[in-house]
């Protein structure tokens, strides 16, 4: 059965974009790719430890489930080409920093920043890049916490510094981007402004059923009538940059 690695690569000999551009780099390609699904090994461990760790002493798992994905070498070579870059090995790892993503979601807000917040306190994981889509969400109404980490990554013979795009969210978050994803490839949709409209109408009662959702947990959990107020919570939810930042 072949693995992920390599259907990913496979697809290769099928796109005569990627023969045109990587024919002469085709081992280097599939070992940077090798390097990709290894950094994506490393961060799913580290969420997985954190998650069982955390179930034993708050008594629930923060993390409901976690997707990784590789991006598809047609994907590689398009963003390349968007954003004005040759088409090879080099500039896959150098310019490139969503090749290799971790989706990771969450069943409360609060949730969300304190797994991320976990996370960037390890002292091998490196904060490259955070964008913050929950307190600033884009205007067709999407949600999510989004950080760029590097990670080192021991081979037989070196150690690389990988970089890996995490997304951290709600059920009720990906849900909706499910969906928005799912209805931006429909091609004849009639009226497609006030779809946008309703999309964004359900992202909107998507975010307020989130913040409901942290307030009965709270009421639940607090059991304390000077406990923090949801909304207190709510505004004071956001993650340092630290010390451990290496900005591009």
């Amino acid at each position: 059965m072949e693995s992920e690695l390599q259907k990913t690569f496979l697809d290769t000999t099928n796109l005569p974009d990627i023969q045109t551009y990587f024919v002469n780099q085709a081992f280097e390609f599939q070992e940077l790719m090798m390097r990709y699904s290894c950094a994506i090994r490393e961060v799913r461990t580290k969420l997985e430890v954190l998650n069982d760790e955390l179930s034993i002493h708050h008594k629930r798992n923060p993390i409901e489930f976690i997707t990784s994905r590789i991006k598809r070498p047609i994907s590689i070579v398009e963003k390349l080409r968007r954003y004005g870059e040759p088409v090879s090995v080099e500039a896959v790892e150098n310019c490139l920093n969503d090749v290799a993503g971790v989706r990771v979601i969450c069943s409360f807000i609060d949730d969300i920043y304190a797994v991320a917040d976990m996370l960037l306190r390890q002292d091998d994981v490196t904060l490259v890049k955070k964008k913050d889509y929950i307190q600033s969400p884009k205007d067709n109404g999407y949600r999510s916490l989004h950080l760029i980490i590097e990670i080192p990554v021991f081979f037989s013979n070196q150690k690389k510094s990988m970089r890996v795009e995490v997304q951290i969210r709600t059920i009720a978050m990906d849900f909706w981007a499910s969906v928005d994803h799912q209805l931006k490839y429909k091609q004849d949709v009639e009226n497609p402004e006030e779809v946008s409209k309703e999309l964004k109408e359900c992202a909107d009662i998507i975010a307020q059923t989130d913040a409901r959702m942290l307030a009965i947990k709270d009421k639940i959990y607090s059991g304390s009538k000077h406990a923090e107020t949801t909304e207190d919570k709510l505004k004071k939810l956001t993650i340092p940059l630290g010390s451990r930042t290496n900005y591009n």
